[in-house]
């Protein structure tokens, strides 16, 4: 009785809200988000009524031009000039690619004449040529078909790995991993890590053109469940927690791509080179020279400099009256890094290396709480704003029909679902 109201009381939520929110909406696992006009079926191609023309499709050959296209169909040296100069700015003749398609729309009657010529600059935008009294050049875009799925792994190597045995992109795993940025260190997953995400795939015709919005995950990491739900409000869409709470935080998990992490914070560590025991207050993060390094907040550049004795090339960025961030042994800076110089979060500062007192290319990375060291990989970064109070009863509608999706994924209607019990 209890999941009966929870039930009805959700539908009731939805459609109350429809008007102020997108809302999940299952109908053959399809979610529209183009015009109609745009869509390409037997009746209109590119807004243009088939039946009224003759048409010859092709593709652009190798050491192929604009002009030996165009006047293979009748169109005069004169009209070609124009297009390349006049109407550049829409569609610029030189950069046609080997491959891309064209089609040539002409007249039903003897003379074949050519009445519009559309080149597919991708599978989602085109450029079409009216050459039927003066030319008239403009572009258009065709219907972007959007599938919501559903996908479950267990890691044993990677998340890139995963994500091929689901025969998906492994770009989804970029894309995962920038909703858990702040939250989860994707260079420390280990094998048994678990994830559930609910996404969208974005076809035009029956290409497969890219994702779209992640709606919703649970990636449970170290024993830890970390629930993501998108939404917008005030005009902004972010990411927040099952507490409405946000994924973004103030800092990034970690400043660069890393190979291993080769030391630990301590109060007593033997060091490679001075061959005694002494504090360590940061973490090395192994890497290759010339790896990029980021800031993991943003913040002011109140130090740059060498120290011969130590830290070689260093930055010291101030985040904020409470935190501050130093990053050593770089290779060199960043241009346009300066003292004084503001940066954003993921900006990138500089690059790792070897400089003063160090065996191998890594970066010394060392966090100060109130001028104090703490512990980079135990720090809990604060979170930038979370759902408004004015906004919380329409977050729980959306947050708990995401969290029925990523629980009983094969009883939605309208929902592909995938799953993989094991990575290779």
């Amino acid at each position: 009785m209890k999941f009966k109201k929870r039930i009805i009381g959700l539908v009731t939520g939805i459609v109350v809200l429809m008007g102020g929110y997108s809302l999940i909406t299952f109908v053959n696992e399809e979610i529209p988000t183009a015009p109609e006009v745009m869509v390409q079926d037997t009746v209109r191609a590119y807004g243009l009524p088939v039946d009224s023309f003759s048409i010859v499709t092709n593709t652009v050959t190798k050491n192929t031009n604009m002009g030996n296209i165009l006047s293979s169909f009748g169109v005069n040296y004169g009209l070609i000039d124009r297009l390349s100069g006049d109407y550049i700015n829409v569609f610029d003749v030189r950069k046609i690619k080997t491959g891309n398609k064209y089609t040539a729309f002409l007249s039903k009657d003897s003379t074949k004449n050519l009445q519009y010529f559309v080149y597919e600059k991708s599978p989602l935008e085109y450029v079409v040529c009216d050459f039927r009294d003066s030319l008239h050049v403009y572009s258009g875009k065709k219907a972007v078909k959007t599938v919501r799925r559903t996908v479950e792994g267990v890691i044993n190597s990677s998340l890139w790995n995963t994500m091929n045995d689901l025969n998906l992109d492994p770009t989804l795993a970029i894309e995962l991993s920038d909703v858990y940025a702040w939250s989860i260190d994707f260079f420390g997953i280990a094998k048994g890590d678990k994830f559930q995400v609910v996404f969208n795939e974005l076809y035009v015709d029956s290409t497969f053109i890219g994702y779209g919005a992640i709606e919703a995950a649970k990636f449970e990491h170290a024993g830890k469940d970390y629930w993501a739900y998108r939404f917008t409000q005030n005009g902004e869409t972010s990411y927040f927690d099952e507490k409405g709470l946000s994924l973004k935080k103030a800092f990034l998990k970690a400043p660069l791509k890393y190979a291993r992490i080769s030391s630990t914070f301590t109060a007593s560590r033997f060091h490679p080179v001075l061959k005694i025991f002494r504090a360590h207050f940061g973490v090395d993060y192994a890497a290759a020279a010339g790896t990029p390094v980021q800031t993991i907040g943003s913040g002011v550049v109140v130090e740059k400099g060498y120290q011969a004795a130590g830290g070689g090339n260093y930055l010291k960025i101030k985040h904020n009256s409470v935190y501050s961030t130093v990053y050593m042994h770089l290779k060199g800076f960043a241009p346009g890094v300066t003292t004084g110089k503001s940066v954003t979060q993921g900006d990138v500062i500089g690059y790792v290396g070897s400089t003063g007192l160090a065996t191998g290319p890594h970066l010394d990375f060392r966090v100060y709480k109130n001028g104090l060291p703490v512990n980079p990989l135990k720090m809990e970064a604060p979170s930038v704003e979370p759902v408004n109070t004015k906004h919380m009863a329409l977050y729980k509608t959306v947050m708990d029909s995401m969290t029925l999706v990523l629980s009983k994924p094969d009883n939605i209607p309208g929902v592909n679902t995938g799953k993989v019990l094991a990575s290779k």
